[in-house]
């Protein structure tokens, strides 16, 4: 079987970095920032970057409607920090006019872990990722205050959800593309090849 093509939304945040990781994972990636580009991927990451702007360009570039309809119907797709609130079904505290993508029976809270003089690495055991903990990079990271029965929790850190699944949806509250770490994105590449495959990883 070819390698999964794996898009970025490419409307804000480490964009370069997920590339990087993804085609160290033996996918074949590029950017997303337009609806026929959504159209041609196996399975897309959302970046981090500030989730207001990117459901707001999102919406502009006439991307929202047409990714969400790709998650409902199945897309493998995976956030990073300010990715995790865009696949967050509920937002504890929204902005005004912020809308999501949803995908996932949770609500997270907006920089919740502190502002970026705050950010901070730790180490974090993730279900699913073989070895040692994966380091992660918070960066005014949200958290999860709570899913719902269909998602799967798979790292906390502090006490906090900081990794979720459900489905073909995967989120963390940090970034483990800045680190040169990719098992995280190699665990999204396998959901990609599954899906490719009409299996479930």
């Amino acid at each position: 079987m070819t390698a999964p093509v794996i898009g970025v939304l490419a409307l804000q945040g480490d964009v370069r970095e997920h590339l990087t990781a993804l085609a160290a994972a033996d996918a074949v990636a590029g950017p997303v920032r337009r609806p026929e580009e959504l159209a041609e991927v196996d399975g897309l990451v959302i970046p981090g970057g500030e989730s207001t702007t990117i459901s707001k360009l999102a919406v502009l570039f006439g991307l929202m409607e047409p990714l969400r309809a790709r998650v409902r119907a199945g897309m493998p797709v995976y956030g990073t920090c300010a990715g995790m609130i865009m696949l967050a079904d509920k937002i504890h505290d929204p902005r005004s006019g912020q809308e999501t993508v949803g995908g996932i029976d949770m609500i997270v809270r907006r920089n919740a872990f502190g502002r970026q003089n705050e950010s901070f690495e730790a180490a974090v055991d993730v279900r699913g990722v073989p070895g040692e903990p994966v380091e992660g990079v918070f960066i005014r990271a949200p958290w999860v205050e709570s899913v719902g029965a269909s998602a799967e929790v798979l790292a906390e850190h502090g006490g906090h959800i900081v990794a979720v699944r459900q489905g073909n949806a995967l989120a963390t509250s940090f970034h483990p593309e800045l680190t040169g770490d990719h098992r995280v994105h190699r665990l999204f590449t396998d959901m990609v090849r599954a899906y490719r495959r009409g299996e479930s990883l």
